[in-house]
């Protein structure tokens, strides 16, 4: 069991939050709630009118949609992470569940908190619009790479995502550190388990990608971009000064 400081410790690691004071901190996790969840609980659904915004202190939570009877895995989200900011703006993020994928420990904040956390410290403000529109920005470019492209482009590029947000560097290439099934990548891109499955050979055939005891491998970083249909950074044309 964490202890108090310890406790405080890790909110001040969540970006919104590093404004603030560990006097600031130490108030916040009085009047917050936690919550203990074991996996495949849902938390949050379309009906919930609650207007609270969650950070997850232990675990892996996945936001997501359905739809006709299939799921959209719209985020994983990582501990020390922030989330659920939406469902405090008029942009409320319609027909989204919550649900926990390991057993998870959430510490939660009601709305009139944060606004009176903003009123003390603009700074978090300025911090939660700035990611607002990180995270729309995001989504919008998902909701596009299932309207414009095909699985094997998707997945790459979702495997390029992965590597930016988790991947862990090895002296021969990129590893994804936790294990993704192809039915929870096929969540993530709108596909069935067996396009992703044929997608995921696709990738082995260009070189891009290896799976080694059920962790996905990068093996050749410009070769995954070349499927996604990315630029390399190389390729991205830079402003000259005239």
């Amino acid at each position: 069991m964490e202890s108090h400081e310890e406790e405080v410790h890790l909110l001040s690691r969540v970006e919104i939050l590093e404004p603030l004071t560990q006097e600031d901190l130490r108030g916040l996790l009085r009047r917050s709630l936690e919550k203990h969840l074991e996996a495949g609980e849902t938390f949050f659904t379309p009906e919930d009118t609650s207007e609270r915004l969650f950070i997850l202190k232990k675990g892996r939570v996945r936001i997501f949609r359905q739809s006709d009877g299939r799921e959209l895995t719209l985020a994983e989200i990582e501990p020390e992470t922030i989330f659920g900011e939406m469902a405090l703006t008029a942009q409320r993020l319609r027909g989204s569940y919550a649900q926990v994928i390991e057993p998870s420990i959430l510490i939660s904040m009601s709305r009139e908190e944060l606004e009176h956390i903003i009123e003390e410290n603009p700074q978090v403000g300025n911090r939660l619009v700035h990611l607002l529109s990180e995270r729309l920005g995001s989504y919008e470019s998902r909701m596009e790479d299932l309207t414009l492209k095909e699985v094997p482009a998707r997945l790459a590029n979702l495997i390029l995502l992965l590597c930016e947000e988790e991947g862990v560097m090895t002296r021969q290439d990129i590893k994804i550190p936790y294990h993704y099934t192809h039915e929870r990548l096929g969540t993530m891109i709108g596909a069935n388990r067996e396009a992703v499955t044929r997608a995921f050979a696709t990738l082995q055939d260009e070189g891009a990608v290896e799976l080694r005891r059920r962790l996905i491998h990068v093996s050749d970083i410009e070769a995954l971009r070349r499927v996604a249909g990315r630029p390399s950074p190389q390729d991205i044309p830079r402003d000259i000064n005239p």
